[in-house]
C-alpha cells in the first residue's frame, strides 16, 4: 500500500494514544495563527484559514485553542514566520518532502540536516524530489456517506480528479487550486467531510522492506517532533506483511 496513506493512518490510531497530542495541537495552532495572519481573520471569508480549522477540528483541537490561535494573528503574532521545504532521500532511496513553518531559518536548515544525516538519509536542493509528487487536494469521508458509486459521482460533479474507496472511507483528490470550492460542493452533498488539505501526492513509490520501513518511521518520526516541522510526506510502500510487522 502507497505510504501516503498507509502513513497517515499508522500516524492517526499511534497519535490517539502519544503524548505527543500537545505538539501536534501547537503546529496545527502555528498553522491557524498564519492562515489568519495571511488574510480574512473569519474562516468563511478566508480559504486557507477554514481549511486549518477543519483540520485542527478533526484532530479533536479544542475550541478554545483555535479561537486563541486567531486572536494570536490580530495581535501581530505569525508575522515572522516564514514557510520553507526541505526535499531530499531517506532510508532505501525513499524521496521525503518536509514542510517546515520557522521563524529562524538557518536554525531549522541546520536541524532537517542533521536529522537526515542522522537517520540514513541525504537532504537535497530544492526540487530534487518534490517532481516526483503532485501538489493535490485531498478531502476524505468515511465509509458512512455512502458506496463507491454514490461518492464517485458526487465527486464529479463536484470537480474534483480522482477518488479512492475501500472499507475504511473515500479519499477524494482535486487540483490543489479548486480544494476549496470542491470540499464546500462535496459538503452540500455528503456532508461535512473528516479532513480538507492540500498534499503531495506521488507519482511513483518505493517499496521497502522491514528493516527498511523501520528506519524511514524513525527518520519521519525525529523530524515530525522538531516543533519547526509542520508535516513529512514520503512516497514509500509497503506490503502487507511489512504493515502487519510494523
Amino acid at each position: 500500500m502507497a505510504g501516503h496513506s498507509k502513513w497517515a493512518n499508522i500516524q492517526h490510531r499511534k497519535g490517539r494514544q502519544d503524548a505527543a497530542r500537545s505538539k501536534l495541537f501547537s503546529k496545527l495552532a502555528k498553522e491557524i495563527t498564519v492562515a489568519a495572519k495571511m488574510g480574512d481573520p473569519d474562516p468563511e471569508k478566508n480559504p486557507r484559514l477554514r481549511l486549518a480549522v477543519k483540520e485542527a477540528k478533526s484532530q479533536s483541537v479544542p475550541k478554545d485553542v483555535i479561537d486563541r490561535a486567531i486572536k494570536k494573528s490580530l495581535g501581530g503574532e505569525g508575522d515572522n514566520y516564514e514557510e520553507i521545504r526541505y526535499e531530499g532521500y531517506g532510508p532505501g532511496g525513499v524521496a521525503v518532502i518536509v514542510e517546515a513553518m520557522t521563524d529562524n531559518r538557518n536554525r531549522t536548515a541546520s536541524t532537517v540536516r542533521s536529522t537526515f544525516s542522522k537517520h540514513g538519509g541525504n537532504l537535497g536542493e530544492t526540487g530534487s524530489v518534490s517532481f516526483m509528487f503532485d501538489r493535490k487536494g485531498e478531502i476524505v469521508y468515511g465509509a458512512d456517506v455512502g458506496d463507491e458509486d454514490t461518492v464517485m459521482l458526487a465527486a464529479i460533479e463536484a470537480g474534483a480528479e480522482d477518488v479512492e474507496s475501500s472499507e475504511d472511507g473515500h479519499v477524494i483528490y482535486c487540483a490543489d487550486t479548486d480544494l476549496n470550492d470542491v470540499s464546500n460542493a462535496l459538503e452540500a452533498v455528503l456532508g461535512e467531510s473528516e479532513t480538507a488539505k492540500l498534499i503531495w501526492r506521488p507519482q511513483t513509490t518505493t517499496e521497502l522492506d522491514l528493516e527498511g520501513m523501520q528506519k524511514l518511521m524513525r527518520l519521519i518520526e525525529v523530524l515530525e517532533d522538531d516543533d519547526d516541522v509542520q508535516r513529512v510526506t514520503a512516497n514509500f510502500e509497503v506490503s502487507d506483511e511489512v504493515m502487519a510487522a510494523l
